[in-house]
């Protein structure tokens, strides 16, 4: 089984479906960033953002990481001012890093200012940093995977959220949104929308209620750089809320990250980009906790 891209679930500690009547989709506002998206080479939505006024320089969008994240190379050639270093617990492992300050990034019209931002390697990440949500906070992301694009801005910006087939209701934990809802194969999992997962990633006490046995054994690549073991299987059926997806392919594995978010002791899974391209759009509203989802004809 060959080894899949994991999402950075980042969190910092202290130094230290279906037939629903659909409705045609409203088009975004005209303040609403429209930013056209590219895929990276495991299915990842890539977007160009200035840090500095300098740039573009491509970003990763990660509603699984509560960080935003920049790479050495480019803290670098810009001669940033280093900060703390910091520990961080990603999908494969815990690390220390540095880093760095940021007066302000720009993707689209959204300005963010005055952020500390964890450094790591570009060659690890994919990209030259990455959008996490502390920098969403407020916003609502708006993936549409027929057109291939982002939509960045607040509820009131972007309009209505009409042409969505079911809203889910979400817990808010660490920056993340957690939804609740769910089963896979009738076991009530906890899910975490990550888009900066190549696929879906469970915890071992999933596997245990699941009594899955591994179909293969591969490796989580982090984008730290670390990589964890982890055993392959297929769930039949995730059901969200009256929507249902089949066949999903699951990396069952200790990953620091479920300990994290105090999701390591029952049924949890980080929800990968394989299975939301099952979708046609995917609304992340981080300022009503909610994520809606369009199916599509």
């Amino acid at each position: 089984m060959p080894g899949m891209t994991a999402a950075l679930a980042l969190l910092i500690a202290d130094p230290l479906i279906l037939g629903a009547q659909q409705s045609p989709p409203t088009a975004p506002a005209e303040d609403t960033d429209l930013i056209e998206a590219a895929r990276d080479r495991v299915e990842r939505m890539i977007v160009p953002v200035a840090v500095q006024g300098s740039g573009p320089y491509s970003f990763l969008i990660d509603t699984g990481s509560q960080r935003t994240v920049l790479s050495t190379a480019v803290a670098t050639r810009l001669a940033l001012t280093q900060g703390p270093s910091v520990r961080i617990v990603g999908v494969a492992g815990v690390n220390q890093v540095a880093t760095a300050h940021v007066d302000e990034i720009a993707f689209g019209q959204q300005l963010v200012a005055g952020l500390t931002v964890p450094l790591l390697e570009d060659r690890h990440m994919g990209a030259d940093g990455i959008i996490g949500t502390d920098s969403l906070q407020g916003q609502r992301v708006v993936l549409d995977f027929v057109r291939e694009t982002i939509a960045i801005g607040t509820p009131r910006e972007i309009g209505p959220a009409s042409g969505y087939d079911i809203v889910v209701r979400a817990r808010r934990r660490s920056g993340r949104l957690i939804l609740t809802n769910a089963l896979i194969d009738g076991v009530r999992v906890d899910v975490v929308v990550d888009t900066g997962a190549q696929g879906t990633i469970g915890n071992r006490a999933l596997q245990r209620a699941l009594r899955k046995k591994s179909a293969g054994v591969g490796s989580l690549a982090s984008v730290t750089g670390q990589t964890l073991l982890a055993d392959f299987g297929v769930a039949r059926k995730l059901k969200l809320d009256t929507l249902e997806v089949s066949n999903v392919t699951i990396a069952f594995a200790d990953a620091p990250a479920f300990a994290g978010l105090k999701l390591a002791e029952k049924p949890a899974i980080f929800l990968g980009m394989r299975e939301m391209r099952s979708f046609r759009r995917i609304a992340i509203d981080f300022a009503s906790r909610k994520v809606f989802f369009d199916v599509g004809g």
